[in-house]
């Protein structure tokens, strides 16, 4: 699509303008043609893609489906449904669009016509990688990688990122076991057909509320709805709790040091319990915020001491950065803001990432070829794509921006939750990565609806929350809207 017809996309509702509080700026400065607001004109979904729903249903399930979105008229922080309703968008496909919606900067990626030989000719990376390969992950994935990681592996999906991750750390256990012997051959032999001691039995701890993807391996380390899980073999993997504090936090400091306690007391008693079995816990995966089940936060002084207990346990630190990675927090990965004493074994990466993989410490490295391994191992050309996104959050401040949408996002939702405290409660966040919850899953869900009727496009997590997943070109005042919109829904709700 033309940068000019962008430009051109502009809905200045006058009517919208007058609703909205004297202090709310109208303008982008980031993303130049951005609506000043939303714009409502059918029921979500409308009758367009209501009739698009029904011709898809016909091919494949789709019942999950929202509504059919107008890719060439979305921009920036708005996203245009085929029905013409233009909605103020902080869930961003399940927080996994950087720079919003047709950034100019993105579309000029595609303009280059070597860029265009990327996306046409995508490599086996693994077999026949381009020229300039080693050049574009250091200035892309290197450039933003946690501190003390200096290996990247790159895969397609939240999913195998994980999977692989796992992969990686049950060899680098076996190895340790090994203590630097050659495989055998009865290992070799008996790996096919799934039995020991080629096929280990070794194992993952996850945390209840956990989300680590759908994948039969991962599907045994996601703990957050059931029907993820439903008629799904699962493997006997060990599980702990994940802290459930009390809000405000200030209010409950006590309450929840015990609760990280008795949380960290469950990974000793997993890791005894498994290991004394011989299910050797060979890693530890964890989320910095665990997203889709709920929104659930950890102290620092939590993260530190579950390192402690699994590196003295022999095991890996896997951190799951699918969601919370990215930028979202304020921070590119929102394990730093943990301060962990030593680098993290493994950091999974997908979602705003453009693409998936995982870094990790030297010592992960496979020692053969092809055991960590897929046709594609990636797309150069997500990476061409997060090449820019890397280059415009630096050129822009976008980690800055976050900062100070994120502080105006909580600093609002603190005061509703005060004045709305039937409907809204145990606000949290880090940057924009916020939630909060309501009374009731269906409470929940009625706001999740109006807010859409009122040009807002939110989602829910867990079993109460609201969760806010803006882009990092989210501002200060496309705060503003969002918490004036709310505000208005939460004030219908408590007069009905």
């Amino acid at each position: 699509m033309a940068l000019s017809r962008l430009n051109t996309f502009t809905t200045k509702s006058s009517l919208f303008r007058q609703q909205l509080p004297q202090n709310v700026k109208c303008l982008s400065n980031l993303i130049l043609g951005e609506p000043s607001g939303p714009s409502v004109k059918t029921p979500i979904p409308g009758p367009k893609s209501k009739e698009m729903i029904a011709e898809l249903n016909n091919i494949q399930f789709a019942n999950t489906v929202i509504y059919f979105t107008d890719y060439n008229k979305s921009i920036g922080n708005y996203i245009v449904d085929v029905d013409g309703n233009v909605l103020l968008d902080v869930y961003t496909q399940i927080s996994s669009l950087p720079l919003g919606y047709n950034h100019p900067d993105m579309l000029k990626v595609l303009q280059d016509p070597d860029n265009q030989r990327t996306f046409i000719n995508r490599p086996s990376l693994g077999l026949f990688p381009g020229q300039g390969w080693p050049q574009k992950l250091t200035s892309s994935l290197m450039a933003v990688a946690p501190k003390g990681h200096t290996q990247v592996t790159t895969m397609a999906c939240g999913s195998c990122s994980n999977e692989n991750a796992y992969k990686a750390a049950f060899m680098w256990y076996r190895n340790k076991q090994r203590g630097g012997a050659p495989i055998t051959e009865e290992e070799n032999n008996s790996c096919m057909m799934n039995v020991g001691p080629g096929s280990t039995p070794f194992t993952i701890m996850s945390f209840k509320g956990s989300f680590h993807g759908r994948t039969i391996g991962v599907l045994s380390t996601t703990h957050s709805k059931a029907i993820h899980k439903l008629d799904i073999p699962a493997l006997d993997w060990p599980i702990a709790s994940f802290p459930r504090y009390k809000y405000p936090l200030e209010d409950h400091i006590e309450e929840n040091k015990a609760e990280d306690r008795k949380c960290l007391a469950e990974v000793e008693e997993q890791f005894e319990k498994y290991n004394k079995a011989g299910k050797f816990v060979a890693g530890v995966v964890i989320e910095p915020i665990q997203a889709e089940g709920g929104d659930n936060h950890a102290s620092p002084e939590f993260f530190q001491e579950l390192q402690r207990i699994t590196k003295k346990n022999g095991a890996a630190l896997i951190v799951d950065e699918v969601q919370t990675g990215g930028g979202a927090s304020g921070k590119y990965w929102c394990h730093e803001h943990f301060h962990l004493p030593e680098p993290a074994d493994f950091v999974t990466f997908s979602k705003k990432m453009l693409t998936g993989g995982y870094y990790s410490l030297p010592e992960f490295r496979p020692q053969q070829g092809y055991r960590i391994f897929n046709t594609w191992m990636g797309d150069p050309s997500k990476v061409l794509l997060l090449d820019k996104v890397v280059e415009v959050i630096k050129r822009d401040n976008l980690l800055s921006v976050v900062q100070a949408s994120g502080k105006k996002l909580m600093d609002g939702l603190m005061d509703m939750s005060k004045r709305y405290p039937q409907h809204l409660k145990n606000v949290r966040g880090i940057g924009t990565f916020c939630a909060f919850d309501s009374s009731s899953v269906e409470k929940r869900d009625e706001i999740v609806a109006k807010l859409k009727e009122k040009g807002v496009q939110s989602g829910g997590c867990g079993d109460l929350s609201l969760r806010i997943r803006p882009a990092l070109v989210f501002q200060p005042y496309h705060a503003d809207i969002f918490l004036h919109q709310l505000e208005k829904v939460l004030k219908k709700i408590k007069t009905a």
